[in-house]
């Protein structure tokens, strides 16, 4: 009898999970030796070499969310992005860039790859068209972002997809934004998966780590930058966030129906300028979105009107946190050019379109009517406040 893929709840619950053969318990034993037998074993274990029981067994589990052969888990999210671009780069290589990227992985770019004899460029959009202009005959890596962090801007993945292929180019995506709960890129042909998985994975506004997910392969070349890197992460940290994840499908599911609400509902606001959330039927590019995603996921952005000054609407939140990271079940706000973007010069936002006044919004578990009242009385007292003569 064929057994069919299991749920995602049931994947998060239990692919992967550790056996208690000792007490019979029903949670993942921790196992925090940094030092293991060597004789008369199968495998040699060493934290550093990602292969310890709880590393491999959430390995196994974040490979199963996201439909891969493999995954390893990293001490951050930049710890994966940095280890799978140097994995597959080498000196006279160069790499096309996703115009629209998360501020870390620009950073990363700018500051560092030059360092190692690689060129780079930035696309002028996000369309098919615009990576294939950036191609060059030494462009070994097509990298991604979608939905963007901070502008949901969206890429199609299938088309990308087929133009690396087209080329002989690997490809990778930051899915950090989507999860593995609302999208599966390799389902559409990419290569590498990458998550800061600090966000959607930890949820809780308590754990720093990061993923790569690719096929078998792929990984032994990942691997062998990895241990050489030594991004590995602490196994405590490890089986927090195994159990972290056993929740990701319904808190991020959550997020998706407040994330689209809360869209809506700015989107109607005389105190609002601009909304940017794939889920409303006005994104430019909301029917790729549909078409390659499962839920449009918990974050959005918007611009409040110019005489709604920004820095003081955060200071009159009270339940809306201003807070420097994302995908908690808390409702967060930040400045995207003060923070996620601040590494960025004024000229590369103002290319990527990240404006001043713009502010991310990581939409938690919360009541929306909580939500939305907050929001009303941030603005109400931002407007009332007395101009200086």
């Amino acid at each position: 009898m064929k057994t069919s893929k299991k749920g995602v709840n049931t994947i998060c619950t239990h692919v992967g999970e550790l056996k208690d053969k000792e007490f019979k318990g029903t949670v993942s034993p921790l196992y925090m030796s940094t030092s293991y037998e060597f004789e008369d074993v199968d495998v040699k274990r060493y934290p550093r070499y990602f292969n310890t029981p709880n590393q491999e067994a959430l390995g196994k589990k974040l490979a199963a969310l996201e439909n891969t052969e493999a995954a390893m888990i990293f001490g951050s999210g930049m710890a994966a992005i940095s280890t799978a671009l140097m994995a597959f780069l080498q000196a006279g290589d160069h790499i096309v860039f996703q115009q629209t990227l998360y501020g870390g992985t620009y950073n990363f770019a700018v500051t560092q790859l030059e360092k190692y004899g690689i060129s780079f460029s930035f696309t002028d959009g996000w369309s098919v068209a615009d990576f294939e202009k950036e191609i060059r005959s030494n462009t070994k890596i097509i990298f991604i972002e979608t939905p963007s962090n901070p502008l949901l801007t969206i890429t199609d993945l299938k088309g990308i997809a087929r133009l690396a292929k087209s080329h002989g180019l690997l490809t990778m995506i930051d899915n950090t934004f989507a999860s593995p709960i609302n999208q599966n890129p390799g389902n559409f042909g990419i290569d590498v998966v990458l998550h800061s998985a600090t966000k959607y994975m930890g949820g809780h506004s308590d754990i720093c780590a990061g993923v790569i997910a690719t096929s078998k392969e792929n990984m032994e070349k990942v691997y062998q930058t990895a241990i050489c890197f030594g991004g590995s992460l602490s196994d405590y940290t490890v089986w927090l966030l195994e159990r972290s994840i056993k929740t990701m499908g319904i808190r991020v599911k959550a997020q998706n129906e407040n994330a689209l609400k809360m869209a809506k509902y700015l989107s109607k606001s005389d105190d609002v300028e601009n909304v940017y959330y794939p889920g409303l039927e006005t994104h430019p590019d909301h029917d790729v979105a549909k078409s390659q995603m499962k839920g449009f996921g918990g974050m959005l952005s918007f611009e409040l009107n110019p005489n709604i000054d920004a820095s003081h609407f955060f200071k009159h939140l009270k339940l809306i946190k201003p807070s420097m990271s994302l995908a908690g079940i808390e409702s967060t706000v930040l400045s995207p050019t003060k923070t996620s973007h601040a590494l960025m010069s004024p000229e590369d936002r103002e290319k990527q379109g990240i404006k001043d006044s713009l502010i991310r919004f990581s939409l938690g578990i919360e009541e929306m009517d909580d939500l939305v009242q907050d929001i009303e009385q941030a603005i109400n007292q931002v407007k009332s406040m007395e101009v200086p003569v």
